[in-house]
């Protein structure tokens, strides 16, 4: 059986994750087995996954991947490169001989001549003279590009990450062949598109959906009934196409009605008092914080108000907003820079199907598996993973959750039918 890789969030599974799966199978055949690696309860710009990672493991499953990994932690938070390097590594090693991805570019051979620019031994050289006149990276990276004749633009975040997939797969001679998957959305759209949405768009309309129940709830419970009940009346086919319910597959509208929302803003005041008393050493040690950004960070943590305070008087024009996000997440996680340089040592099994289960016994030959809730033998890494989903569950929107879920989490097994979109 072919093996296809993903590398993902799905923060949270909309239609266009659905649409992705079904031309990956389209291409290389319906009993292709798709294998998703996905990062566990925090995503790469630096905050809290919406839904926990066993919800979105089981929403990856209804709707058509055969087994869920988990993107370890410290694959998850690094840089797009990082991100991309990783993720190629442990796929390559489990034995897939695709990886699939999404690019807004319709012209593959653009996103692989940039790749191999970025491969080009003048490209490092040229970045830092571009940066020094005081260009953002953005610019610089693309003054770059087309001084080393690639000249394709790299300002939508798929090919980003399109671009980073290529440069690993080149790096580390990887036998996985690429299949990109042309993304018809715009990756930040600010209105919900049903047939395209993005996940933002769907994640503002999930805050929404809310915070109308909690103000339902706020003014009596005769309301809240109400509330639901209109719900309840509501087909999937019916919505408004601004409903987060019409941007999902059916399959999965149970799935999110009753989940346990998060986010930054619900366990904002715990992370502040976290990040005031940290000592010097964490924040010196962190990773994205050359050129003394982490001494910036670390003085804005302990005077600002708000995250987003910090985030605006440490941000420029040369360090992006997602950058110091995700220096504020590793530093609340305790995650140093040595921690990210470190490869992975497992991969954690979040959920299959039947036909994925029967993937795992030549998996497990190649490369270190573990089941969800099971203790590793890396008991550093083990402590870095429960310390992070420990605070996880203080991000919950509707009240702090209890810790030690890392323990109790169970592989998620999924069987059914095709789903219903």
């Amino acid at each position: 059986m072919e093996m296809t890789g993903i590398i993902c969030e799905y923060n949270p599974f909309h239609r266009g994750h659905l649409r992705q799966l079904r031309l990956a199978r389209a291409e290389l055949g319906e009993d292709c087995a798709i294998v998703c690696l996905m990062s566990g309860n925090y995503v790469q710009r630096g905050e809290p996954a919406l839904f926990p990672k066993s919800l979105r493991a089981e929403a990856a499953l209804r709707c058509g991947a055969d087994l869920v990994l988990e993107l370890p932690l410290t694959a998850a938070l690094s840089s797009a490169e990082g991100f991309a390097a990783q993720g190629v590594r442990i796929l390559s090693a489990l034995g897939c001989e695709n990886l699939c991805f999404g690019t807004e570019s319709q012209d593959f051979s653009a996103l692989q001549k940039s790749a191999e620019a970025n491969l080009d031994p003048a490209f490092d050289g040229l970045l830092r003279g571009e940066l020094e006149k005081g260009q953002s990276y953005a610019a610089a990276r693309q003054r770059v590009l087309e001084a080393l004749g690639a000249g394709a633009g790299l300002s939508s975040p798929n090919d980003i990450l399109a671009v980073e997939y290529l440069k690993a797969l080149r790096r580390q001679n990887s036998l996985m062949k690429p299949l990109p998957i042309h993304r018809p959305d715009t990756y930040h759209a600010s209105t919900l598109d049903p047939e395209a949405p993005s996940a933002s768009a769907l994640r503002a309309a999930l805050g929404q959906t809310v915070r109308k129940e909690a103000h339902c709830l706020s003014k009596d419970a005769a309301a809240f009934r109400t509330c639901h009940s209109e719900r309840g009346e509501e087909s999937a086919s019916s919505v408004s196409p601004w409903d987060w319910r019409s941007a999902v597959p059916s399959c999965l509208i149970d799935l999110y009605e009753n989940a346990p929302l998060h986010s930054w803003q619900a366990g904002e005041r715990a992370a502040l008092a976290i990040l005031r008393t940290l000592p010097d050493a964490v924040f010196q040690e962190l990773p994205f914080g050359s050129e003394g950004l982490w001494s910036k960070l670390m003085k804005n943590c302990r005077r600002c108000a708000s995250t987003e305070e910090i985030i605006q008087a440490t941000l420029s024009k040369r360090y992006t907003r997602t950058r110091v996000q995700r220096m504020l997440l590793c530093a609340l996680l305790a995650l140093s820079r040595e921690d990210l340089e470190r490869p992975a040592p497992y991969v954690r099994i979040l959920g299959f199907t039947e036909g994925g289960r029967s993937l795992l016994r030549r998996m497990k030959a190649r490369f270190p598996l573990v089941n969800a809730g099971q203790q590793p033998p890396d008991s550093r890494y083990y402590a870095l993973e429960t310390r992070a989903s420990d605070l996880y569950d203080l991000f919950s929107v509707a009240a702090p959750r209890p810790a030690g879920e890392e323990a109790r989490l169970r592989i998620c097994r999924v069987t059914g039918e095709e789903p219903k979109i």
